[in-house]
């Protein structure tokens, strides 16, 4: 089986299940999304779980192994060179890497939310187009010039706020636009209950339902080692199994759908059922 997972202890963990595993080291992580999602050119895959929602609305052979490889806060994402705050957004022109980008999905949220930002209001400027074929951006959202990037953009002040996690350019100038936005993003996940994730593993349903065993293994492998990574009494980064997952992708999902992201709802228990019935297993096998 072919396997796409960022960090080296998860990769270590699932070779160290007995299962014969070719692992394609792809950084960014995110590169090897488009392949898995449209060709099933690996089996099981790291990616952003905006881009599995995306993958269950259009119907592609994608299932949903319920282990949070990446989670983070995210209020701290939203920057900006000036001295503008959150009410200053609106009609103003922000860039993101790509529309379906994760960490943006869950900024936008925020901002409408919390904040109460009419997000139809602001300029947006994305990068990159979705890994899912078949998505298009809404018509409200512009897309940059071929060879633009968001960070010289950013910097050279064509943009008057960014949305930005691992893009981040190194630079003194820039400040977060939430203040104290580690306070704001611990007091947002205590009061849900769950903080926001960003990557999970999927797997091709082909592979799963000829390797169901296989893929539950690498399942227990990866469940095991994050729980063994796991800070007592913290609302957890990487939360792993189907009734972990649920608040965070359910949130996901309909920040997703109002941003005109997905073109239906998707329900949480649709990936559920998705999962087992690939693998032929009850939905309490993967932490349900």
């Amino acid at each position: 089986m072919r396997i796409v997972v960022g960090r080296d202890d998860l990769a270590d963990a699932a070779q160290h299940t007995g299962v014969p595993l070719e692992r394609l080291d792809v950084r960014p992580v995110h590169k090897a999304s488009r392949g898995f999602v449209n060709d099933g050119a690996v089996d099981v895959c790291e990616l952003a779980v905006v881009t599995l929602l995306q993958a269950a609305a259009y119907d592609k052979p994608v299932a949903l192994l319920p282990v949070t490889t990446l989670g983070r806060y995210q209020h701290q994402t939203l920057v900006t060179l000036g001295s503008g705050g959150v009410p200053d957004v609106e009609g103003a022109r922000v860039g993101v890497r790509s529309w379906s980008q994760t960490t943006g999905v869950w900024v936008r949220g925020f901002l409408s939310e919390q904040y109460g930002v009419d997000l139809r209001t602001v300029r947006w400027t994305v990068y990159e187009s979705s890994h899912v074929d078949g998505y298009r951006d809404p018509d409200w959202v512009t897309r940059a010039p071929d060879g633009a990037r968001l960070q010289d953009d950013f910097l050279a002040g064509r943009l008057d706020f960014g949305i930005m996690g691992n893009e981040l350019p190194d630079d003194d100038r820039i400040r977060t636009v939430i203040a104290d936005p580690v306070a704001v993003a611990a007091g947002w996940s205590a009061e849900k209950g769950f903080a926001p994730i960003n990557h999970v593993l999927g797997v091709h349903v082909p592979a799963a339902r000829a390797n169901a065993e296989a893929v539950c293994r690498i399942y227990d492998a990866l469940a095991d080692r994050l729980a063994a990574t796991r800070a007592e009494g913290a609302v957890p980064l990487t939360p792993v199994g189907f009734e972990a997952l649920r608040g965070p992708v359910s949130q996901a999902a309909r920040y997703a759908l109002e941003q005109q992201i997905l073109p239906r709802p998707v329900e949480f228990d649709e990936l559920v059922a998705r999962t087992c019935d690939a693998l032929g297993v009850p939905a309490s096998r993967l932490g349900g």
